[in-house]
């Protein structure tokens, strides 16, 4: 299958980016290079792009499609929560942009046998690093059924979630559930016939939570925004697209405290914590998808893109 991604909210993340021809750029979310090739199309042969990405599918098919600027352009196989550490080592110190473009791409979901599409009977898989150990097939056959319910409670915000938790566990000892059909199969069961009409698909705030938990998309996430906003130069800037609620409240929350870092209690007259700010939110409401994009590529529906401004003082 050929790595396709339409680049979500393209002209925005450019605007918004401000590009320099000689400055230096990180996207940490590389994919099939959509946002990454217009980014080093905008660069001179001063201008180094850096991009990130953890699929052995993404890297190949962004190594060509950023092969006629592969002169600016360097491709690491990492998580983007190693990006300091990585570039570091490549003697990088700061960056004027980054960018970070979460969530599944299309071709995670297309391919049915990376078992992410709820869509598809494929074995139960959802790893974005096909080089690690935890799968969903272990965590829907492994954990208990407290764990399950938090996990599909809390990722998922799945009202449902005790009782889908309850028949995993239940089915599971029959035999092991191997299979996205087989889930998805198990959570329609679990849900009233009532609950599912009009809701869009049963398994879907299942099959999200799960593959969250695979990937610890949050915790990277939120362990790793305040290292990216350290790693911007004076007037650099770092853009966020998000796909869900959870994602976007911790980069709004994020953005917000490296705004305003102070603890003083609001009763201070004058700040004594010594927390200093590091920049501005430019986005006080997220950027969202026009109506056109939105009726071309449905996927970019729950996108919201914000964006934070370094400022050293």
């Amino acid at each position: 299958m050929e790595f396709q991604h339409k680049p979500v909210m393209l002209n925005e993340v450019i605007d918004s980016l401000k590009i320099r021809p000689e400055g230096t750029y990180v996207d940490g979310t590389l994919g099939g290079a959509g946002h990454s090739s217009q980014i080093a199309r905008r660069l001179s042969g001063e201008g180094r792009l850096f991009g990130f990405d953890q699929d052995a599918a993404a890297i190949e098919a962004a190594t060509r499609r950023l092969e006629p600027y592969k002169d600016r352009v360097s491709i690491i196989r990492s998580n983007y929560s190693e990006m300091r550490e990585r570039l570091s080592e490549l003697g990088v110190r700061s960056a004027d942009g980054i960018l970070l473009d979460l969530g599944v791409s299309s071709y995670q979901l297309d391919d049915a046998q990376r078992g992410f599409s709820y869509r598809a009977d494929a074995p139960l898989d959802m790893r974005m690093d096909q080089r690690q150990k935890l799968s969903a097939r272990e965590v829907v056959n492994g954990y208990s059924i407290e764990e399950l319910t938090r996990v599909i409670r809390e990722y998922g915000e799945e009202r449902f979630a005790r009782n889908i938790a309850k028949h995993i566990t239940a089915e599971r000892e029959k035999k092991p559930i191997e299979t996205t059909g087989e889930l998805i199969s198990i959570i329609k069961a679990a849900i009233p016939a009532k609950a599912r009409e009009g809701g869009g698909h049963p398994a879907k705030r299942t099959f999200q939570a799960i593959r969250i938990e695979v990937n610890r998309e949050l915790d990277v996430l939120s362990d790793s925004l305040d290292g990216m906003i350290d790693l911007l130069a004076d007037g650099g800037r770092i853009c966020v697209i998000t796909f869900h609620s959870l994602e976007d409240r911790i980069v709004k929350e994020a953005f917000r405290r490296n705004e305003n870092p102070c603890t003083c209690p609001p009763e201070f007259p004058v700040c004594v914590c010594g927390k200093k700010s590091k920049g501005h939110v430019i986005t006080r409401k997220p950027i969202i998808p026009s109506e056109e994009e939105t009726e071309e590529n449905p996927r970019s529906k729950s996108a919201k893109l914000r964006v934070f401004e370094r400022t050293i003082i």
